[in-house]
């Protein structure tokens, strides 16, 4: 069974996150979203509504594409928690120049970690390019309209979070 993990936040889950792991079900048979608990970012949305968020959003893909969809919460190293899921590779998106860049670094830490887990790099698709989650929420924040960068779910709860 080929397993992947596409790692993240997801604060909120975006129109681009959902891109990345529709895309992502055609390469694996299982996966997994890999929740980071990460305190420091001082996340809008809990992780248990994070959770609740890309089960929502993923269950009718997973019917679609025929690929088990999980979200799993992690706060060890990312390379750990590949190997406590049994994933072979680890799925990252990405947008802009400035992303590679970064990730690039990330590959080589985590190969030097473990180089027997594959890092494979999807492009956000054109319109989906410009999105990210903080962005949305700054959006939002700020009484923008942000129903075409997430889903009518995840607007609804960024309008009842942010008023």
């Amino acid at each position: 069974m080929r397993v992947g993990l596409y790692p993240g936040t997801f604060d909120p889950i975006t129109l681009g996150h959902i891109d990345i792991i529709r895309r992502a079900s055609a390469l694996v048979d299982k996966l997994v979203i890999g929740v980071a608990i990460n305190r420091d970012k001082g996340p809008l949305f809990s992780l248990e509504e994070r959770v609740a968020m890309i089960e929502a959003e993923c269950a009718l893909l997973s019917e679609q594409t025929g690929t088990e969809i999980v979200a799993h919460p992690f706060e060890n190293l990312l390379i750990d928690c590949a190997r406590d899921v049994g994933a072979q590779i680890i799925v990252r998106g990405l947008r802009a120049v400035a992303d590679f860049e970064y990730e690039f670094q990330m590959v080589g830490m985590n190969r030097a970690l473990d180089d027997s887990i594959e890092t494979v790099f999807l492009m956000a698709e054109a319109r989906h390019q410009a999105i990210a989650s903080k962005l949305v929420k700054e959006i939002a924040r700020l009484n923008g309209d942000v129903s075409k960068f997430v889903t009518p779910r995840v607007h609804t709860a960024l309008r009842e979070r942010l008023g």
